[in-house]
């Protein structure tokens, strides 16, 4: 018998997750977003296959070990349940690090250039993490502060959580709308070449991407904490520095 739940799809005994659905979504949009532009940037077909085959595995395994990282108070008494992600613990910036460092090494192991595929990635890797955020809307999770006011107690500026009972600013779907502008902003500004180095696109994106995330994480309430600070927070301003010191010393040295 088939039915269809806000958790998941069942056949019998078997189920099939929808955040796992919507992740499979967003990277097979983003391989075919990227295969689109694969002409237009000089690269050999089906690179975005072979870079994915690579990279997708190393997100999920890099947005697992972040998530342990700064949970491990949960895992230490019993180190199997690291392996149990059914029961959900991902981090999204651990998948972004680990699929970089993975596209940095295939290039290498490959001698292609990291900067030409960098920006071949660069709007596909937003393009599913904002289909991805629309599972925590489904899971009911990275949500926000509690909203009291009844007047701002409308979806999408907040959204009913169940098993709290109460409305939550929906801080999910403001990141899945910022990642789908800067999917537009990157495409937009390569038609129109205002990119003026290789690479470029790519550190727009993490510039960009880091900036919206430090101010939505800070809305939220199920954060990672290091030593008081909210990690995503921590590792956004990061992100956010570096990208902006390479995109100047690159436009000055032109490398």
């Amino acid at each position: 018998m088939l039915k269809f739940s806000r958790e998941a799809v069942a056949i019998g005994d078997f189920s099939i997750r929808f955040y796992g659905m919507l992740i499979a979504l967003g990277v097979l949009l983003g391989v075919l977003l990227a295969r689109s532009r694969e002409q237009r940037l000089g690269v050999r077909r089906d690179t975005s296959l072979d870079l994915a085959l690579v990279c997708v595995p190393a997100a999920i395994v890099g947005s697992r070990l972040y998530y342990v990282a700064f949970s491990w108070e949960i895992y230490r008494d019993d180190l199997l349940k690291i392996f149990s992600l059914r029961e959900g613990g991902m981090a999204i910036y651990g998948g972004v690090l680990a699929g970089i460092l993975a596209g940095w090494i295939f290039c290498r192991v490959r001698k292609l250039p990291f900067w030409k595929l960098a920006d071949l990635a660069a709007p596909s890797i937003p393009l599913g993490q904002a289909i991805g955020r629309w599972g925590n809307f489904l899971n009911q999770e990275a949500f926000g502060t509690r909203v009291g006011n009844p007047s701002l107690q409308w979806f999408p500026l907040s959204v009913y959580i169940e098993s709290d009972g109460a409305w939550h600013l929906a801080t999910f779907f403001y990141e899945s709308v910022w990642c789908f502008l800067i999917v537009a902003f990157l495409l937009i500004f390569e038609r129109r070449k205002k990119f003026r180095l290789t690479g470029d696109m790519f550190l727009w994106y993490v510039l960009l991407y880091a900036l919206g995330r430090a101010l939505i994480e800070g809305l939220r309430t199920d954060s990672l904490m290091v030593a008081g600070f909210r990690a995503s927070q921590l590792v956004a301003a990061a992100l956010f520095v570096l990208a902006g010191v390479v995109l100047l010393v690159r436009r000055k040295l032109r490398f």
